[in-house]
């Protein structure tokens, strides 16, 4: 018994066996809060760099900043990270990174983590736990996290996007709004229930690269641009995207000033 239980521990080792992989970092230059935010100081650094700083930590292959602007390439590149030029007119950061694929040649089954190029505290173990989540999903083009809502006030605020899972661990649907919706609890005044599969979603993402190569001709959903949710796009067309529960929740990006005060008092 007890050998066959060394064996399924194996077995579950082998299954959770990091795939190889690249990173993505999309940083754009304007921002309505924050303009230039990619190359705002943190620690004596850009932030885009603390990112990228970040990603090497999860054992990438390759980490690339994609980015529209050439003060963001010479930054990134004076600090030993390579950058690509990409056009300004992109949609999403999903697009950006579509043609970064392009450019690189990657073979068809590469596994793509986007990194956030305002996430300047993300674990580098969350970067491995999608690429794993994609790499042992075979129905799935694209993977992301998600974790544990607590609060009723994280559930119903529309800056917290929400997702749903069905029974192997896909998305159903993003949002905005509070779902699952808990009629009856909420029909009475009451607290989150505890047992309510509520999610918030972390905007991380790894795809496959044979899907960001087509990835770049799909109009956008009306869903997408009403919800602001670049992802929707992958589920109107009937696409899974795998979903990692994870209790490795960044802690904040950088939104905000007081976000970027948040963060610079928590780095060395």
């Amino acid at each position: 018994m007890r050998a066959n239980c060394r064996m399924t521990k194996k077995l579950h080792s082998a299954t959770q066996k990091t795939p190889e992989f690249y990173v993505v970092i999309p940083a754009r230059y304007a921002s309505t809060r924050l303009p230039g935010k990619p190359l705002l100081d943190i620690a004596g650094k850009p932030m885009v760099v603390c990112v990228a700083e970040r990603a090497r930590k999860s054992g990438a292959k390759q980490i690339v900043v994609a980015t529209d602007d050439v003060r963001i390439m010479n930054a990134v590149n004076q600090h030993g990270y390579a950058a690509i030029i990409t056009r300004a007119d992109h949609v999403s950061g999903t697009d950006r990174i579509a043609e970064v694929v392009l450019h690189q040649g990657w073979q068809d089954d590469a596994i793509v983590v986007n990194v956030q190029g305002d996430e300047p505290l993300i674990e580098a173990s969350l970067i491995v736990e999608v690429a794993v989540k994609l790499a042992s999903s075979s129905e799935a083009v694209m993977a992301t996290a998600c974790h544990p809502i607590r609060s009723k006030s994280d559930f119903i605020n529309p800056n917290v996007v929400k997702v749903v899972l069905d029974g192997q661990g896909h998305a159903l649907y993003f949002s905005r709004a509070p779902i699952p919706f808990p009629r009856d609890a909420f029909v009475s005044g009451a607290e989150l229930p505890l047992e309510l599969p509520a999610y918030r979603h972390v905007g991380i993402y790894a795809y496959r690269a044979s899907f960001l190569k087509q990835y770049a001709n799909i109009p956008p959903a009306a869903i997408e641009q009403y919800e602001c949710l670049e992802q929707l796009r992958v589920l109107h067309q009937g696409y899974k995207i795998a979903v990692a529960v994870t209790e490795n929740a960044p802690a904040t990006g950088v939104d905000t000033e007081s976000d970027l005060a948040y963060v610079r008092s928590l780095m060395p």
